[in-house]
């Protein structure tokens, strides 16, 4: 079960509470604009607890944003409480990794919703290339979204994502929590990144640089020191900043130029 009014206070939706296509365009649209997705308490070394309290604590009332296990697992209980058929899905993520790359565990969760007699792809926590919207379940089809465009190919097994960018056609993931959140030689551990994409661009914090992708302009990237890490933390992704983040705040702030 999940608070309904307090979620939708969260991402700020007041329309139906039914299981049709377009509520669930709706909040798909509303959930990444208003919870960053960001992964501090893993940099910090507090690990993660994603039992349903815990996530509602953080999530909806603590003013913080999460990974892809917290995100989706609140956007399953609150789909699931109007009415959608959910299904849990792993992934393996191929984003930002070179072709040739071995073929990494299954360390990221999507979701398949059954809406209106057709099941759509949903996932709202997968950081600076997080969907705005559902994608049909069909392959070799350009799927079309405010921020980007998508397509599903279809290969052994399964499904890849892809999305549109300046380079061509890029892979997302191929459709463990633990894992991702304790083990050392997860990117969580070692990295301070945090997204955040609202119906006018999308912002991105990786160390100390910070990019924003306007929806209708030319990508910008600067470079933050600690003061400015923490207010871009505060004012762009909107998190409850902690006293305690200061030493990993500096210590991003001192991360070499890409």
């Amino acid at each position: 079960m999940v608070d309904l009014d307090a979620y939708f206070a969260r991402i700020g939706y007041a329309g139906p509470r039914d299981a049709s296509i377009a509520t669930l365009r709706a909040l798909h649209a509303l959930h990444p604009a208003a919870i960053p997705f960001e992964a501090i308490d893993c940099l910090l070394d507090r690990g993660v607890d994603i039992s349903p309290a815990a996530v509602d604590a953080k999530l909806i009332h603590g003013g913080r944003g999460g990974y892809c296990f917290e995100h989706n697992s609140l956007f399953t209980r609150v789909l699931t409480e109007l009415g959608f058929q959910v299904e849990g899905l792993a992934a393996r993520v191929r984003w930002n990794a070179p072709p040739d790359a071995p073929a990494q565990p299954r360390t990221h969760h999507v979701l398949k919703v059954a809406a209106e007699g057709q099941d759509w792809l949903a996932d709202v926590g997968f950081g600076g290339c997080v969907l705005t919207a559902p994608l049909r379940f069909a392959s070799d089809v350009i799927q079309v979204t405010d921020h980007d465009n998508y397509r599903l190919l279809a290969i052994p097994g399964g499904l890849s994502l892809e999305v549109r960018r300046e380079a061509g056609w890029v892979p997302a993931y191929e459709m463990a929590n633990w894992f991702t959140s304790t083990h050392p030689t997860s990117h969580f551990r070692h990295n301070l990144l945090c997204a955040r994409t609202t119906p006018t661009a999308r912002y991105g914090l990786l160390f100390n640089r910070f990019t924003t992708r306007p929806l209708d302009g030319t990508p910008t990237k600067q470079i933050l020191d600690a003061d400015g890490i923490e207010a871009v933390l505060r004012d762009t992704f909107g998190l409850a900043v902690e006293p305690s983040w200061r030493p990993m705040i500096e210590g991003a702030a001192e991360a070499p130029p890409a």
